[in-house]
């Protein structure tokens, strides 16, 4: 008897709002909501979810995310797979959304959990960094020392030079953080006549790592000066194709599903990122546990897990991630996969 066709999924796209507490402040700006794109696919009995976050940075918006996932309207009627999915569309925040939304499907529709479905071993709790927003350098320490017990601290710099600029301010955050592991993000903040000083500053307080020193198109510099800690590629790198372009440039590479484009992608960018030498990190943008829950599976490869977005909320959605001060578990099946 031959085998019945899929049935054709339905597809939902909706935009969410969750305030964060207080404000997130990173070198190009300030935010003090996230706004989240969740797409939802029905199959008549079970309803996968995925949620991404578009980025500006990259020319992406709400009302553009949104749309090109309703263009996938007619293929997913039309039996559009996940992996047909991959050709489909480009690398970015509105495929991150439909991949996602598909790992959640085919695990509801199987019993089975995604992480099964991708064949990796059973997923364990992690610790997470935690974000401590980019300002002067008095409440940057506050708000260090207020986070001084977390074990790992991510230190967003690359603002203003006044006032001793970023030496001040990770000379300030690791007086009031003694214990904990620091990792820098300079997002694209630096310039390159600063990058030896700004670097020196980061190894005399003990960083471990600095994600992003310069702007994409003029991270060559990087090829020519002695680092005195890794360097991380974040806008500098997007998926697969990405990578062979950090070569001699970057010792790590923080794979962001919205990036990236899903889960499929990222964890393929994982494996070639291994291949490569590169360090890894798990990293994500500022939203809820649903953006966080499959970039958990990703973290199990990872050196570096930055999945802090739902701490920084002043509400997550529920159900959501469990997190037990920095140390977040995998996800249950309510929530995701």
């Amino acid at each position: 008897m031959a085998e019945s066709p899929a049935p054709a999924l339905a597809l939902a796209v909706s935009a969410e709002r969750f305030p964060i507490a207080g404000s997130f402040t990173i070198s190009r700006g300030a935010k003090t909501e996230a706004v989240v794109v969740v797409a939802s696919l029905h199959d008549g009995a079970v309803t996968g979810r995925g949620e991404c976050v578009p980025y500006a940075r990259y020319g992406e918006s709400v009302e553009s995310v949104s749309a090109a996932i309703e263009r996938m309207r007619g293929p997913l009627a039309a039996g559009l797979d996940r992996a047909g999915l991959q050709q489909a569309m480009p690398a970015g925040a509105a495929r991150n959304a439909l991949d996602c939304a598909f790992w959640d499907l085919e695990a509801k529709r199987s019993g089975r959990r995604a992480w099964q479905l991708a064949g990796l071993a059973e997923p364990q709790p992690l610790t997470t960094a935690f974000t401590i927003s980019l300002g002067e350098p008095a409440a940057m320490a506050a708000a260090a020392a207020a986070a001084a017990a977390r074990p790992l601290l991510k230190i967003k710099l690359g603002g203003d030079e006044t006032k001793g600029g970023d030496p001040s301010r990770i000379a300030a955050v690791r007086a009031a953080a003694p214990n904990a592991t620091l990792v820098v993000d300079a997002n694209e903040g630096w310039r390159e006549e600063r990058l030896a000083a700004n670097l020196a500053a980061c190894a005399a307080a003990g960083v471990v790592l600095v994600e992003q020193p310069l702007p994409e198109d003029r991270d060559d510099a990087l090829l020519h000066l002695a680092r005195p800690i890794p360097v991380c590629a974040d806008e500098s790198a997007h998926d697969r194709a990405s990578l062979a372009a950090l070569r001699n440039k970057y010792d790590a590479v923080n794979i962001k599903l919205d990036k990236a484009g899903g889960l499929t992608e990222a964890l393929a960018m994982a494996e070639a990122a291994k291949q490569a030498g590169l360090t890894i990190m798990a990293g994500c943008m500022v939203a809820t546990s649903l953006a966080m829950a499959p970039a958990v599976l990703l973290a199990q490869r990872a050196r570096f897990t930055d999945l802090d977005g739902p701490l920084l909320l002043a509400r997550d959605r529920s159900p959501g991630l469990h997190y037990a001060g920095s140390l977040v578990d995998p996800p249950e099946p309510a929530l995701w996969g």
